[in-house]
């Protein structure tokens, strides 16, 4: 007869069975996920591997195109803005480097500088417009009739300097052109780069970079749209360049899709590459022969640089 000891050394096997087979199972499944989890690893650190040389690579090609764009920009632009007098206004957001680099672009077609001006985002800060518009009241001489009259400060202020800078020098004498460039300066809205010269410009070169974004962004760019427009009445040839047409509120953009200003206005987008600091020259260049264009990659443009023609 089997007794309970009998019993009791049976149950004890099968458990111990069990607890073995369990470590025994456990560590091969172990195994199996770790191996899976290693070669997933592995094959996650050689697809980034793969991914950085490509990022790498394509550096190299557009530091490689940019250099070659720079060493051909004198033969393109050599002569095409010659005696040309232009002014170049920076925006908020435009990029310093990208306008020495426009700036370098001018010289080498021959224009003559009349004067580097930035406006800061004070300009286009609606809490500032009662102010610009009092300024504006203040200083705009006798001879200048043709500003805004919708007490809207920025674009007052913008067609007043669009004025100063680019109307004829008849209408604004040396002392206005200085009294209302001070002005502002003193109210914060604006920087002169270096020495701006008594004698106006018959040019524009207008630089923004990407739109502005957060709270107030679609007010400061639609203002800075506002100014862009204010100037292209003065201007009688005007080019917009900008890093991007791409975003909500792009100034870039606003011209290329208004069927008005993008018939006068050129644009440029891509501006910090060397192409579209070469293609702004040229848009400038092909502007005093009567055509306008839209260049880059970006939405709206015909083409990456302007046809060279004899």
């Amino acid at each position: 007869m089997i007794n309970f000891r009998y019993h009791v050394v049976s149950l004890t096997a099968v458990f111990l069975a069990l607890a073995v087979g369990l470590v025994l199972g456990t560590a091969a499944l172990n195994g199996t996920v770790q191996n899976q989890l290693n070669e997933q690893v592995s094959g996650l650190r050689n697809s980034n591997g793969q991914l950085r040389d490509q990022v790498e690579e394509l550096q190299t090609r557009a530091a490689s195109q940019d250099e070659f764009v720079r060493q051909i920009a004198p033969g393109l632009l050599a002569g095409t803005l010659t005696g040309r007098s232009v002014l170049v206004v920076s925006g908020p957001t435009a990029d310093n480097d990208d306008r020495d680099q426009v700036v370098k672009m001018l010289a080498l077609a021959g224009a003559k500088p009349t004067g580097q001006v930035r406006l800061r985002k004070d300009f286009t800060d609606p809490n500032k417009d009662d102010a610009l518009q009092d300024l504006a009241a203040r200083v705009t001489p006798a001879s200048v009739t043709t500003l805004p009259n919708n007490g809207v400060g920025v674009e007052t202020s913008s067609a007043l300097l669009a004025n100063v800078l680019l109307a004829d020098p008849a209408k604004i004498t040396t002392a206005n052109r200085t009294t209302i460039l001070q002005a502002y300066e003193s109210l914060g809205v604006l920087d002169l780069d270096g020495e701006v010269t008594a004698t106006p410009a018959t040019a524009v070169v207008m630089l923004t970079g990407a739109p502005e974004t957060g709270t107030g962004s679609a007010d400061r760019n639609k203002a800075f749209t506002e100014i862009v427009k204010q100037f292209d009445t003065v201007a009688g040839q005007m080019v917009l360049a900008g890093t991007t047409a791409a975003g909500a509120g792009n100034p870039v953009a606003a011209v290329r899709d208004d069927g008005t200003l993008a018939k006068a206005i050129s644009t440029v987008d891509g501006v910090s590459l060397a192409e579209g600091q070469v293609a702004t020259a040229m848009a400038l260049a092909e502007q005093f022969t009567g055509r306008v264009g839209h260049y880059g990659t970006g939405s709206g443009a015909s083409a990456r640089i302007p046809t060279l023609r004899s």
